[in-house]
C-alpha cells in the first residue's frame, strides 16, 4: 500500500473477562474506527468480580512487542495502562524515547475497579520520573492522584488543587477523573493544560462499570490519532465512556457492568 492507515498502540495489561485492559482499548479503537495495535505488558486473571493472578512477561519480550509495532505500522498515538512494576515501566520509557513516541496517554492504574493493586510500590518513583513528564497527557482518578501526590482529596475544592500539584510536578496536561468524590447528581471530570482548565460535566449514574479508565484513556488516544486538540480529545472521550456506560451490560455474575463500546455504532440505541 502506498499509503497506510493511521494505528493506535495499546501498552497495558491483559483482561481475561474483557471489559477492561488491552480488551476494552481494542474495542474502544475498533469503535473510533482506527486500526488497534497491543503490548501486552501484563496478563491478568480476571472476572467481573476481581482479579485472581497477575503474570508479568520477560521486559525482553516486552520490548520485542514494541520494536514490532513500530517497525511496521504507522503509529498516531500511544496509550498506556497497567505497568505492574519498575523495570517495566523503564523498559517502556526506553522504547519510546528510542522509537521519538507520537501523543502519549498516560493512565496510571494503579489499583482495579475491584481493589486489587496491581502496581508495585518500587514503581511509582519510576512512573512520575519516566513516564509522566513523557506524556501529553495523564489520567488519574482520585485514589491514583493521591498516591502519586501523597495527599488526601475528599472534595472539589481538593481535586482543584490536586490539578494544579499534578502539573506543577510535571505534568504537561491532566484529565482529573472525578467519579470517586462525594456529590450530588452530577460529576465533574476536571482538564488542566499550561494555564487552560476546564470541566466536563456528565449525569452521574447509578451504575458500577468496569474498565471505565482504560476506556477514557483508549478514546483520548484515538481522538489524538483523529487530529483532534487535546482539549476536544479529553472532552469528546468522557461524554463517549458515559454513553457507553449508559448502556453497559453484565456479562458476569457479580453487579459490575461492561461497556459497550460500540453504543455510538448501533442504531438500536442512543445516548
Amino acid at each position: 500500500m502506498s499509503h497506510r492507515p493511521v494505528s493506535v498502540l495499546t501498552i497495558a495489561g491483559s483482561d481475561s473477562g474483557g471489559g477492561a485492559g488491552i480488551q476494552a482499548d481494542l474495542k474502544t479503537f475498533a469503535a473510533h474506527g482506527l486500526h488497534g495495535l497491543s503490548v501486552v505488558a501484563a496478563l491478568t486473571a480476571q472476572h467481573t468480580r476481581g482479579v485472581t493472578a497477575v503474570h508479568v512477561p520477560p521486559v525482553a519480550f516486552l520490548r520485542a512487542q514494541i520494536d514490532a509495532c513500530f517497525a511496521d505500522f504507522r503509529i498516531g498515538a500511544v496509550k498506556i495502562g497497567m505497568l505492574a512494576n519498575a523495570e517495566v515501566i523503564h523498559a517502556v520509557a526506553d522504547a519510546l524515547e528510542f522509537h521519538g513516541a507520537p501523543p502519549l496517554v498516560l493512565d496510571p492504574v494503579m489499583v482495579a475497579t475491584s481493589g486489587a493493586k496491581l502496581l508495585e510500590d518500587d514503581a511509582l518513583d519510576a512512573l512520575l520520573v519516566r513516564l509522566v513528564p513523557l506524556a501529553t497527557v495523564v489520567t488519574p482518578n482520585i485514589p491514583e492522584a493521591e498516591l502519586l501526590l501523597d495527599l488526601a482529596i475528599p472534595d472539589d475544592a481538593a481535586a482543584e488543587h490536586a490539578l494544579s500539584r499534578l502539573l506543577a510536578e510535571g505534568a504537561r496536561a491532566v484529565l482529573l477523573k472525578g467519579g470517586h468524590l462525594p456529590g450530588g447528581p452530577q460529576m465533574v471530570d476536571r482538564f488542566g493544560e499550561g494555564q487552560v482548565r476546564a470541566e466536563f460535566t456528565n449525569p452521574r449514574l447509578a451504575i458500577e462499570g468496569h474498565g471505565t479508565g482504560c476506556t477514557l484513556s483508549s478514546a483520548i488516544a484515538a481522538n489524538l490519532c483523529l487530529h483532534l486538540a487535546l482539549r476536544e480529545a479529553c472532552e469528546d472521550a468522557v461524554d463517549y465512556v458515559h454513553g457507553a456506560l449508559l448502556h453497559a451490560y453484565r456479562p458476569g455474575d457479580s453487579r459490575v457492568a461492561v461497556l459497550q463500546h460500540f453504543w455510538r455504532l448501533r442504531g438500536d440505541i442512543t445516548p
